[in-house]
């Protein structure tokens, strides 16, 4: 049985070329010629105000909480259920995370949740756009608008997602990005930052250079420029390869996303009368990004009985991902149980563009069988 991986990087020829041209300029570093043209499109792709490419998502998540002045002792509500991303970066400013829990039918954060954590040292939120499905925005915003607190969109996983015609990215003032190996538009590692307000994204730029700013800039200058540290920045530099490399999938993100759904949609189709587990569902206002395809499994099953068989006949699987209170590193005291509960039941299954429909017959073929060993 040939395996088949988890996730896989839609990475070939034409990223090749881009990265050979690259090399060929002499300027392999972060904020080039390729790092500002990258800026340049996502800006337009956005109809942001500006965008700024950095190193990964997480630190555009940093770089936003240090822009929006968030101090030591302010609370920042943030989805629970999720790569704990969010958490870190309101940890990182020295902030307190408070975890709102989730929808049990998308998994995305429940705008009443959140309405509830908010109190007198609430100073924002960030929202989740969960494996690739963007969150509930239009109660979101009107909730941010109603207690005067920020909003911040974490579209790790949803590059090409839309939520009532607009792209993910685009939902909130302040859009996170992750160009990760697994996404939908992949350099390895790689993020940026959406703005809606060009002196903010102007700020996170030059923090994200350890606030002295672009050196290739400085380096076009005659003379002898020598820039100044006047505060404490950050090496969130994204180099020009991975720059070069993300400027060609940007070219490519609707193929890759309609290679993607096409799978979606083969898994739906082949599972639709499988009593063992929920499919993912999609509400009729959006789109998803598909980063991941995750099932949802009866209470009855054993799931780690089920990834390991999958795993052993060379099925890639994962548990999808985390309830970020449950983890050590936060000593939360808050109780979310949606989250919980399918951080124990969701089950992710290979998901990406190089899959094919012979391949989604052979995950399912191990999964049904699977499936029903575990629960016996």
């Amino acid at each position: 049985m040939t395996p088949v991986p988890l996730v896989h990087a839609s990475l070939g020829e034409k990223e090749l070329a881009a990265v050979a041209e690259v090399f060929a300029s002499g300027w392999p570093a972060g904020q080039g010629p390729q790092g500002k043209a990258l800026e340049a499109e996502l800006t337009k792709r956005y109809g942001a105000g500006d965008a700024v490419a950095v190193s990964n998502c997480g630190a555009a998540l940093h770089l936003a909480l240090l822009a929006l002045k968030v101090q030591p002792g302010d609370e920042v509500i943030v989805a629970d259920y999720t790569f704990p991303a969010p958490a870190h970066a309101v940890r990182q400013v020295g902030a307190e995370p408070v975890f709102a829990d989730v929808r049990p039918d998308t998994g995305t954060v429940d705008p009443q949740a959140v309405a509830a954590l908010i109190g007198p040292r609430t100073v924002g939120m960030i929202v989740v756009d969960t494996v690739g499905l963007p969150a509930d925005y239009a109660e979101l915003t009107a909730i941010s608008e109603r207690h005067g607190i920020f909003l911040v969109e974490d579209a790790a996983c949803a590059v090409g997602a839309t939520y009532r015609g607009r792209e993910a990215g685009a939902l909130a003032p302040i859009g996170c990005l992750s160009f990760h190996g697994r996404k939908g538009a992949s350099s390895g590692e790689g993020g940026a930052l959406i703005a809606t307000d060009p002196v903010l994204a102007a700020d996170v730029r030059k923090r994200s250079s350890f606030g002295i700013g672009s050196i290739f800039d400085q380096a076009q200058i005659v003379g002898l420029p020598i820039p100044e540290f006047t505060e404490i920045g950050y090496n969130y530099k994204l180099s020009d390869i991975a720059a070069a490399i993300l400027r060609v999938q940007l070219g490519r993100i609707g193929e890759l996303l309609d290679r993607r759904s096409a799978v979606a949609a083969q898994y739906a189709h082949l599972l639709a009368d499988e009593e063992l587990l929920t499919l993912p569902v999609v509400p009729d206002d959006r789109t998803h990004a598909w980063q991941t395809y995750m099932v949802t499994l009866d209470p009855a099953v054993d799931r780690a009985a089920v990834a390991t068989e999958l795993r052993a006949r060379g099925i890639g699987s994962g548990h999808g991902t985390w309830a970020s209170h449950l983890q050590p590193a936060f000593g939360a005291r808050q109780s979310c149980p949606v989250s919980a509960d399918l951080f124990a039941r969701n089950l992710a299954i290979p998901m990406h563009a190089e899959l094919s429909p012979d391949q989604v017959d052979q995950v399912v073929g191990v999964l049904r069988p699977a499936l029903r060993r575990a629960a016996a």
